[in-house]
């Protein structure tokens, strides 16, 4: 069914319960996991989950992407955890649902497995979820785990 499957990965909760599902699916069907993180360019101090700390808005693109590895590489140990097997990491700069869309046809998976909501979640109800927004331009199937 799913040889393919991209997993956007952010470190939150949501993107967590997508994982363990993805890992579910890519395990029937010995699928290659995809697991891409995207460092957004925040406004604010956030804090990104798996223990890796705070970055403030005056994080360079180089801490960014430093802690964007640490969150793929924690993804890519979970999902290892979990029994999937082949995995490959990746990290792209970019508005997060074009991205994940490109990289989703760049890729050619069968199918995204994404959380309903990520960290920004808050900027989601003004302009519209990352979730959203990859469901309705994505040319495969999209799986959104709440």
């Amino acid at each position: 069914m799913y040889q393919s499957i991209l997993v956007p990965v952010d470190g939150s909760e949501h993107a967590k319960k997508a994982l363990l599902v993805a890992c579910q699916l890519a395990q029937q069907e010995s699928a290659t996991l995809h697991l891409l993180h995207i460092p957004e360019e925040l406004a604010h101090e956030t804090t990104l989950v798996w223990g890796i700390g705070a970055i403030a808005v005056e994080a360079s693109r180089e801490e960014r992407e430093a802690a964007g590895k640490q969150v793929v590489d924690r993804a890519e140990q979970a999902a290892r955890e979990l029994g999937a097997s082949d995995i490959e990491t990746m990290i792209r700069q970019g508005d997060p649902a074009r991205t994940i869309i490109s990289e989703a046809r760049l890729c050619k998976v069968d199918a995204i497995v994404m959380g309903s909501r990520g960290l920004s979640d808050l900027k989601g109800l003004v302009v519209g979820s990352v979730s959203h927004k990859v469901s309705h331009a994505a040319d495969c199937t999209v799986i959104t785990v709440h």
